[in-house]
């Protein structure tokens, strides 16, 4: 069997890679080439002496669209094709090797200059961006190159060939480095219409047409003031079409007027080679940066434009599906923005919602509230969370927890609150039926020693009394002979008796105080610290101030239950022997203080292991409305300090007349 002679494989795609490679090399040499010829075709004469040198500038911007592999091939073939052309114009070879000199150091400056600042392709769309790359990609490179391209200099002197140089190249990478990477950069994108490419040829249009009669007509058009007919067009371009159009038509411009100049007509003819090309120069130079800042600050505020739309864009898309209602107001106060929640909620439409609109919705009896909170804390620019009733679509208020915090821009600038708010009925109404079975479990609680009080003081007690007074009977009735050593029985019996029905009438009173009830909340505390300080041998030193004669019955219970339970708790575990409790009238609560200066504990841990006596005095707090906090740390003491309303006034009245 004959084997098959195998065929070479290709690699299409290496051969594509290579190809392109090739045709980019050739097409930027062929453009340095050009760029050289047409230095010298409208340079001014009697020596053709070139405004604006474009060729190392666009071997620059060649460089940075392309990958840096094909570097080197880029840089030797614009290089041997911009020395190509100088040789073609009898450039002398001493002279070629410094100008070559010269161009390779201001590509490589302006190369690594721009990639240490710009990571790559600069992106010249804020005036930062154009002022780095006006240092390291205008002024550094031809500053440096051109010392070393001036030696070549065969006429003029060398410091005139550095000024000549500089400025023809500074020039070129002012205006056609720029547009050649921001042509490239935005070309696909940038046209979205027709309208954009026929307002781009309106522009180069009239440009060239005032420039014409500017630089290059003769007769009465030749004016110094026919330079100020630029300024509308340099205008639009800067406006509309941005650092591509400032840049593109800078370059128009340069050749109009360098032409003209070359052919003796315009207003830099008739000065002198050197004078005319310094005049084209100058005014290049200086006509083009403004306008190009200026393009660059439109660019960069529609940027800052965009962002803004599409951060606010972002935020409404988050907000309008987030779980909460949320609004916005700037720093007049006034309502900006409401999401969709809150519109569901409120069923009403955004414009109605906007200013004030959204407080109507509020309960009339929480107005105030919201506004003295929101006045408040706008003032000083601070967070707060408030609870208040807001109405539903269908009619209902419903209690809204909101959650207000300020918004700051740049600079630290206030520029208003944002909130988020959540409907919180449901968990209240938990809350109050959770108040309400905890005030029913401490109603029961008091009934229960209320009952076992009572039994202890009217059963228990009295049948301890008549065992005492039976066993002295027995006592009374022995006979005179009876052993010594039974009488002796009976005596430590009765005392013992006498003792249970002691400690029997102290919890009945600790159960249910009689006191509380016939005398007042201040005689019930005080004969409570006093029977207390008997029974453990410990100082309590009791104060009271403007307490009302007559108290609501459960305020004074509840203070009594509150002194009973934290009292106690301080005398058994402190260590001290020393105890101070102060009750005092303040506007409008009672204030209960208990304080020691014993081994103190740990609150936190308290209330989740052992602390029932706690939670049961916060429950009593709680159910009346009021506070109370707990201070205190191990080895520096404690301090109990609770407030409960007195009551209105109109009960307070009732009781009084009651009484």
């Amino acid at each position: 069997m004959s084997s098959a002679r195998s065929l070479p494989s290709w690699n299409i795609a290496n051969f594509d890679s290579r190809l392109r490679t090739t045709i980019v090399v050739l097409l930027v040499a062929i453009l340095c080439y050009l760029g050289d010829r047409l230095a010298y075709v409208t340079g001014i004469p009697p020596d053709q002496i070139a405004s604006l040198w474009p060729s190392t500038p666009l071997l620059v911007a060649a460089l940075l669209l392309t990958p840096r592999r094909i570097w080197p091939v880029l840089i030797v073939a614009g290089l041997g094709a911009i020395a190509l052309a100088d040789l073609r114009d009898s450039a002398p070879i001493g002279g070629e090797i410094w100008f070559s000199i010269g161009n390779l150091g201001e590509v490589l400056i302006s190369i690594v200059g721009i990639n240490l600042l710009f990571k790559g392709v600069p992106q010249l769309t804020s005036v930062k961006a154009l002022a780095k790359y006006l240092a390291v990609g205008v002024i550094l490179p031809p500053f440096l190159a051109g010392l070393v391209g001036a030696i070549a200099s065969v006429s003029g002197g060398y410091w005139v060939q550095w000024r000549l140089w500089f400025f023809a190249d500074a020039l070129a990478f002012l205006t056609v480095t720029p547009a050649i990477l921001t042509w490239a950069r935005e070309g696909r994108t940038w046209a979205r219409s027709s309208h954009d490419y026929l307002e781009l040829a309106a522009l180069m249009t009239l440009l060239s047409l005032f420039g014409y009669f500017t630089f290059v007509s003769a007769g009465r058009w030749i004016q110094p003031a026919m330079l100020y007919s630029l300024v509308p067009l340099l205008l639009w371009a800067a406006l509309r079409l941005g650092l591509k159009g400032v840049s593109t038509s800078m370059i128009l411009i340069a050749f109009l007027s360098v032409g003209g100049a070359a052919h003796g007509r315009g207003p830099f003819a008739q000065q002198g080679a050197l004078n005319s090309v310094l005049s084209i120069q100058l005014f290049l130079f200086f006509v083009a940066m403004p306008f190009m800042f200026l393009a660059v600050l439109v660019e960069e505020q529609k940027l800052a434009e965009e962002g803004l739309r599409e951060s606010e864009g972002r935020f409404r898309a988050v907000a309008n599906t987030a779980p909460v209602m949320i609004w916005m107001s700037g720093p007049d106060r006034l309502c900006t923005y409401c999401n969709k929640p809150w519109l569901q909620f409120t069923g009403r439409h955004l414009e109605a919602e906007l200013g004030n609109g959204w407080a109507e919705c509020v309960h009339p009896e929480d107005r105030q509230a919201c506004a003295e909170a929101y006045t408040k804390a706008f003032d000083r620019c601070q967070s707060f969370t408030i609870e208040y009733r807001l109405r539903r679509h269908d009619g209902e208020y419903r209690w809204i927890l909101a959650t207000v915090v300020p918004r700051f821009e740049s600079a630290d600038s206030f520029a208003g609150y944002i909130s988020s708010a959540v409907d919180v009925t449901d968990r209240k109404r938990a809350e109050e039926s959770l108040s309400s079975l905890s005030g029913r479990l401490i109603e029961a609680q008091e009934q229960e020693r209320h009952h076992i009080a009572r039994e202890l003081h009217d059963d228990i007690s009295q049948k301890l009394v008549l065992l005492s007074i039976e066993l002295q009977q027995l006592a009374d009735s022995l006979p005179e002979d009876s052993p010594a050593r039974l009488r002796n029985q009976i005596e430590p019996l009765m005392n013992r008796i006498s003792e249970i029905s002691s400690d029997t009438h102290a919890l009945s009173h600790r159960l249910h105080s009689s006191k509380l009830e016939t005398l007042g909340l201040v005689a019930a505390m005080r004969g409570f610290c006093r029977e207390l300080a008997e029974q453990r041998d410990v100082e309590i030193d009791f104060k009271h101030s403007n307490v009302p004669d007559i108290l609501l019955p459960h305020v004074s219970l509840c203070l009594f239950r509150v002194l009973q339970e934290g009292l106690s708790n301080a005398v058994k575990h402190s260590g001290v022997r020393h105890f101070n409790v102060q009750l005092e009238k303040l506007p409008d609560e009672l204030q209960l203080t208990i304080r020691d200066a014993g081994s103190g504990f740990d609150a936190g841990m308290a209330m989740h292991k052992d602390g029932l006596g706690l939670i049961s005095m916060r429950e009593r707090i709680s159910n009346l409305k009021g506070t109370i906090s707990i201070v205190s740390k191990p080895q520096c003491g404690t301090e109990i300090r609770a407030r409960v309303p007195v009551g209105t006034r109109a009960q307070q009245n009732q009781m009084t007349s009651t009484a």
